[in-house]
């Protein structure tokens, strides 16, 4: 990676002779987005035979180029000593295992005490990176795996991976209902019509694909695990509630919670203490921004899902005595 505070040259290859400025730049120092790139183009950090010119000037190749990267503080957020279970740490990315409860952006309701914060106390770099490294994220209430960009390589290499649907991502989740069989749902999302905090599935939304599929059924319950080919809000917690398999402790798309007929006691107390969304992002699957290697990583579930699976195991057991 370049040094944030580098002094960058190169010359226009002739066979981008004719091509836009910007264009060439992304072409040339793929490191750096293109809005980024284009900030510095016009602020006459990236120069052509050394004058400034638009970033729609078109070049006729062997110009001299040269580029001031120039280290931006990109976010606001504070480090903050709060404990990261890092799976995966190289010096492009870090995959950290996000716990439940914790927030990922600071944001009204919640200034400090963030997955940023605790990120930025872990590598303060990452605050000349855009939002902090983060490329994608995860609600509050869902626990799982989470990658990070260390540099703006990386960075550009995740997005244009994630847009690309090259990101593999896997989930776990408990619903409701005895699920017979796996399937998908496709089904655009977008902003609720009446509740601005939620989704909805709407004809003019943005396209979105869920596939599912059974791992164990219990009585009135079932753990399914879930691959995502696109990443909107809500995603898996707005499809499921559509095809009527809402997820346990989902008060948001689920409504009440719905005991089981004759639940035993275990079950009953596991469902009333469950007061999230039974959701894991379990494992993540990526190219490396620098080797192009596929990176794989997994996270087994948390506590209080394992506690659930148990106490719905044994009242299935308990009922079919």
């Amino acid at each position: 990676m370049h040094d944030p505070e580098s002094s960058l040259n190169a010359s226009v290859p002739i066979e981008l002779a004719g091509r836009r400025f910007d264009q060439v730049l992304a072409e040339l120092f793929p490191d750096f987005s293109r809005s980024r790139l284009t900030a510095w183009i016009k602020s006459g950090d990236a120069r052509l035979d050394g004058a400034i010119v638009a970033p729609r000037h078109l070049v006729r190749g062997g110009e001299a180029i040269a580029l001031h990267a120039r280290s931006e503080r990109e976010i606001g957020a504070e480090p903050e000593a709060i404990a990261l279970d890092i799976r995966h740490e190289d010096a492009e990315v870090i995959v950290v295992n996000k716990p439940p409860g914790l927030v990922v952006h600071p944001g009204a309701g919640n200034p400090a005490g963030t997955l940023q914060n605790a990120l930025l106390h872990h590598d303060p770099k990452l605050a000349e990176i855009p939002r902090g490294g983060i490329v994608h994220r995860l609600d509050k209430d869902t626990s799982g795996l989470m990658v990070v960009a260390r540099t703006m390589r990386a960075h550009t290499s995740l997005v244009e991976q994630l847009s690309a649907r090259e990101v593999h991502r896997q989930y776990a989740a408990i619903v409701y209902g005895a699920m017979i069989a796996g399937g998908k749902v496709d089904a655009p999302l977008g902003r609720h019509p009446h509740d601005r905090l939620k989704q909805a599935v709407r004809e003019d939304g943005r396209e979105a694909l869920t596939h599912y599929r059974v791992r164990e059924r219990f009585r009135a319950m079932t753990l399914i695990e879930c691959r995502l080919e696109t990443g909107r809000t809500h995603q898996i917690r707005v499809h499921m509630a559509y095809v009527k398999h809402p997820l346990i402790g989902d008060s948001q798309y689920g409504g009440l919670l719905k005991l089981p007929k004759g639940a035993t006691p275990e079950l009953t107390d596991a469902l009333r203490g469950f007061r999230r969304q039974a959701l894991h992002a379990e494992r993540l699957e990526f190219l490396h921004p620098r080797s192009g290697e596929t990176v794989a990583v997994e996270a087994e579930r948390p506590a209080d899902m394992e506690a659930l699976l148990a106490a719905l195991r044994a009242d299935t057991r308990a009922q079919a005595k």
